[in-house]
């Protein structure tokens, strides 16, 4: 694959890219941030395959999703549910939203199936004690890093880190007031994922720096769930000036 190197811009405007004819799936789709990004993804008329470990459990919540999409539009996209394997292979561009613990095992079989595509990490390496949550080290710096090692053939952004799992669920709430951060090493890439951010109602994708800045913006996570669990809160980001 290519790699362009992405440019600055001092607009947030949504980049002219067409996403809506592409399939997004979604692994580790039966999680609450997968399962969530699918909920506005398909609001949005986006069509989703959700991928788990578990095909029957993935249907089960393809259904659901879908239900819940339909709640808010008479047009949603069309959603359906399979083996993480199956679902890499048939999506356009895949998000990865499994758990850290099993993020680069996950990943490491998936390489020739995910060969050539997009591939989006939204995963943070957070863990929590009697103290709260605080993020762990990982070797190539941050998980996006490790995902673009194990998938030498995709082009691997970061993003969707900070959108509360719950209000991506929360239809009842028509529009997220959030801003999404997208890193990494190729322009085209990164252009495509701002654009299908900005397909979420109220969500701007906001171009961060390349991938080695994706440690950063993996640990802020941490940061805004120790705000919300301070404030009971759902909190985002709004970058301004922009």
């Amino acid at each position: 694959m290519s790699i362009a190197p992405p440019g600055s811009s001092t607009s947030a405007d949504t980049p002219a890219v067409d996403v809506g004819t592409l399939t997004v799936g979604v692994l580790g789709g039966t999680g609450p941030q997968g399962r969530g990004l699918a909920v506005r993804l398909a609001a949005a008329g986006q069509r989703v395959l959700l991928g788990s470990r578990d095909p029957d459990r993935a249907a089960e919540v393809a259904t659901e999703v879908a239900t819940s999409a339909g709640t808010v539009t008479p047009r949603p996209g069309s959603v359906q549910g399979g083996s993480n394997t199956d679902v890499a292979g048939a999506a356009d561009l895949v998000v990865v939203a499994v758990p850290f613990a099993g993020h680069a095992a996950t990943l490491a079989v998936l390489a020739s199936r995910l060969a050539g595509k997009v591939v989006v990490d939204c995963v943070v390496p957070m863990a929590f004690d009697e103290r709260g949550a605080y993020v762990l080290d990982v070797p190539e710096g941050s998980v996006t890093q490790q995902a673009a090692a194990l998938l030498p053939d995709s082009a691997v952004v970061g993003a969707f880190h900070h959108l509360s799992a719950t209000l991506l669920e929360d239809l009842s709430r028509s529009s997220i007031d959030a801003d999404v951060l997208v890193v990494g090493d190729d322009r085209t890439a990164t252009e495509l994922v701002q654009a299908l951010a900005g397909r979420l109602p109220g969500v701007r994708g906001i171009y961060a720096g390349r991938l080695r800045n994706a440690r950063q913006v993996e640990a802020l996570t941490i940061n805004l769930v120790s705000v919300n669990r301070r404030y009971k809160a759902h909190a985002g980001i709004r970058v301004t000036d922009v």
